[in-house]
């Protein structure tokens, strides 16, 4: 049986020459147009030598053929590993050296920078910008479109995505097929996605949000994309009579409110508006819904599992929480020493386990299980509270705790107070160490 991520899009796909996405310029690809480039792409990799469990790694702009380029990995059976187009040199020699990649996609202007990082027997491609232009590319256009793809189990890895590095080197963090395909699905049913659907895609194709979210939740209902470069004030404007669903981190939502051609009427049409990544203030949830009659809903997740919690689609989408845990994922509060259970409404480590937890860091065995409980539970970092109610709230992180005489001091409720205050749009609070040093 084939439980590859890709495998079960496939069998979401309506039949027919339903849109797979559209660009701004007026470029549109089916779903048959999808698959017949994706095979092209795909037979290009196998010619150069990628085979199930290698490594793909691509830093290159968001584009149409980047996001194909991904399809066409999961199809081949390979490990995509997505970086960001912004790391510079010195960064990736890091990653590079890392996931040991036997095949590299790069810019054209990066290809003799990439070149020096990586193995003699790695081979290097590369993508334009504006993805019409490269060595992949030409060699994908002389392709057969017909690809036999792989057969792949439930916890081969899709995936490694590599974490912020916030607490030391960046970690690779191993995705698995089920890993993808039961957040996909889950979210699919949760947020009510279907063939019907349209979702503007803005978000950058190299994080969880953009390339899992966003990709395959749609792909998993047989919905269509208009693909956006990047985030643009006006092209969303432009676009936002064709979508239904847009996903956005919270930035996109301020922006929008900032200006005067947001309101009711130009957003009548539209079923749902979804943000993440990063805390919503619940002053812009309330600005949204005042000026627009849309309540935002939030959810919450993380590189290593993808989704974890949303506010419901039917029920109440409740400011500065971030909802309920989604089905088959178990989340619990824990002391963040011991990681006995605490009560309802005390702040403590976040903690779950569920289908989506990623199988571990990258060859990092003693980090994998310093974050992953002997009952299969994956320890956060987050710290947060569960309410009566069932919803979660998020208070930080632990690394972000402050102990002040005795107490605990949480950034996040210091900001909400100050957030509150009149003038102010946003705060952001740390914590400094300062060391007095007395003489003898």
């Amino acid at each position: 049986m084939d439980e590859g991520l890709f495998a079960q899009m496939r069998a979401a796909m309506p039949e027919g020459n339903q849109p797979f996405l559209r660009t701004p310029d007026g470029r549109l690809l089916s779903y048959a147009d999808m698959l017949a480039c994706s095979g092209q792409f795909a037979n290009c990799l196998d010619a150069a030598g990628l085979r199930p469990g290698d490594r793909l790694a691509v830093q290159v702009e968001k584009s149409v053929a980047s996001l194909l380029l991904y399809l066409a990995c999961l199809r081949t059976g390979a490990i995509y590993v997505p970086l960001n187009p912004a790391y510079t040199p010195a960064e990736m020699s890091y990653f590079l050296a890392d996931a040991e990649p036997a095949c590299v996609v790069a810019a054209p202007g990066k290809a003799a920078a990439t070149r020096s990082l990586i193995r003699d027997n790695s081979v290097l491609l590369t993508l334009g910008d504006d993805g019409r232009a490269g060595s992949f590319v030409e060699r994908a256009r002389s392709m057969w479109s017909d690809f036999r793809d792989a057969v792949r189990a439930g916890d081969d890895v899709a995936a490694i995505l590599y974490t912020s590095g916030t607490t030391g080197r960046p970690k690779g963090a191993m995705l698995t097929q089920r890993n993808l395909a039961s957040n996909a699905l889950a979210l699919r049913d949760l947020w009510r996605f279907s063939p019907r659907d349209v979702l503007l895609h803005a978000l950058p194709l190299f994080h969880t949000h953009g390339l899992f979210t966003a990709t395959n939740t749609s792909m998993m209902a047989g919905a269509s994309m208009i693909l956006l470069p990047r985030f643009d004030v006006d092209e969303v404007f432009a676009h936002l009579p064709e979508a239904t669903t847009m996903m956005g981190v919270p930035t996109f939502y301020t922006r929008l409110l900032a200006d005067s051609r947001l309101a009711r009427a130009r957003v009548a049409h539209m079923r749902l508006f979804i943000s993440g990544s990063a805390p919503l203030l619940p002053e812009t949830h309330r600005a949204w819904l005042d000026r627009t009659g849309h309540a935002i809903l939030e959810r919450y997740g993380m590189t290593e599992t993808n989704m974890i919690a949303s506010n419901p689609y039917e029920g109440q989408r409740i400011a500065g929480t971030v909802g309920l845990p989604l089905p088959g994922v178990d989340l619990r509060i824990a002391d963040p020493q011991d990681g006995s259970p605490l009560p309802s409404r005390q702040v403590g480590m976040i903690e779950l386990r569920g289908p989506n937890i990623f199988k571990g860091y990258w060859r990092k065995p003693e980090q994998t299980a310093a974050a992953l409980r002997e009952d299969g539970f994956f320890v956060t970092g987050d710290l947060g509270t569960i309410d009566s109610s069932g919803y979660v709230r998020i208070a930080g992180r632990v690394t972000d705790l402050v102990i002040s005489g005795g107490f605990n001091v949480y950034p996040r409720e210091i900001e909400t107070a100050i957030d509150a205050l009149t003038g102010v749009a946003e705060s952001a609070v740390i914590g400094l160490l300062i060391q007095i040093l007395v003489k003898a």
